[in-house]
């Protein structure tokens, strides 16, 4: 009886105050740590290709790819805390109050550093469809190293006020040992939720919508430009491919974002002023994650300067003398 109790103990020595694990099937088990190591693997390879890439070559130092830079700097941070989120599979947490403490605040820093800079992203879309003319004027490097910035310090003093209280009493909430857990009110929580998911997510989509409008307003201008000139049956299949193309890509990023983060956000608004357990909420807290793996391929596989770079990085010729100035675009 005493190893049974053990093996089911966070802290065996601590018998009276230690929380129990988590026990699963071997099996499952096993399946859970290898698919969720697997993503968080693949998102910090996939965004430190991304990271070393728009930091060496200098053809690349231009503002649209600054946000892109920092997008894979947090999805990068993201998929390290990942490891942590995988150890708390089992209801365990080895690292002491302070750490959980600061383990959370980092996280939601990350992720709502990440989702400031995906609306950042839209806005530079959204100007260089709408008005390419002023796009050099008005979107410049010095811009968008301001606006990069004033997102991560936001997000930082955003999420402090947001966990105040958990940082005031690191582990004042937990009920035993090895559990890891910070409050957040309901006011705090619909305000979260506002600022962090129904405020970004109304901006993308209504940003991508004007853009969706604007490219499908362009295919059909060429459409009538070239049915001036030749047939109707050759007019007719440019049109629709430009039209089929911008609206699948809008659709893409507005839906991965939303599968990814919607089901987080739910569990969080639903859950009103109760306690935020870092196991309870692991299958969302995963996928919410998953968004970090997906960010590299979205943004960033679509560039053929991407394809270019990743070649030269995974064959070492970046160690070479000059690499900086390869044209990779």
């Amino acid at each position: 009886m005493e190893s049974f109790q053990e093996t089911e103990l966070c802290f065996p020595q601590l018998l009276n105050s230690s929380c129990r694990r988590t026990v699963r099937p071997r099996s499952l088990s096993l399946l859970i740590y290898v698919t969720l190591s697997f993503i968080s693997l693949l998102t910090v390879v996939l965004n430190l290709l991304v990271i070393i890439s728009i930091s060496h070559f200098k053809k690349l130092h231009t503002p649209t790819n600054l946000l892109l830079l920092s997008l894979a700097v947090s999805d990068f941070l993201v998929g390290l805390l990942m490891f942590f989120q995988i150890m708390l599979i089992d209801g365990c947490w080895l690292f002491g109050d302070l750490m959980c403490s600061l383990y959370f605040l980092l996280d939601y820093v990350i992720t709502c550093s990440s989702i400031g800079t995906m609306v950042l992203i839209s806005v530079d879309r959204y100007v260089a469809v709408c008005d390419p003319l002023q796009y050099p004027s008005r979107v410049t490097e010095g811009r968008v190293k301001v606006c990069v910035s004033l997102c991560w310090l936001l997000s930082a003093a955003f999420q402090c006020l947001l966990l105040r209280d958990s940082l005031r009493r690191p582990g004042g909430f937990s009920s035993c040992s090895g559990e890891c857990v910070v409050v957040v009110g309901y006011v705090d929580g619909v305000v979260d939720v506002l600022v962090s998911f129904i405020g970004p997510v109304a901006v993308i989509v209504v940003l991508y919508l004007r853009v969706l409008a604007v490219a499908v307003s362009q295919a059909r201008a060429v459409r009538s430009h070239v049915a001036a000139v030749a047939s109707q049956d050759s007019a007719r299949f440019p049109a629709k491919k430009s039209e089929i193309k911008a609206f699948k890509s809008v659709s893409v990023i507005i839906l991965v974002f939303l599968v990814c983060i919607c089901p987080y956000f739910c569990v969080t608004l639903s859950g009103g002023d109760s306690v935020l357990s870092a196991s309870s909420v692991a299958f969302v807290m995963c996928l919410f994650y998953l968004n970090s793996c997906l960010n590299p391929v979205i943004y960033a596989l679509i560039y053929p300067w991407f394809r270019k770079s990743m070649k030269l990085i995974v064959t070492l010729q970046i160690l070479e003398s000059g690499s900086c100035e390869a044209n990779v675009v």
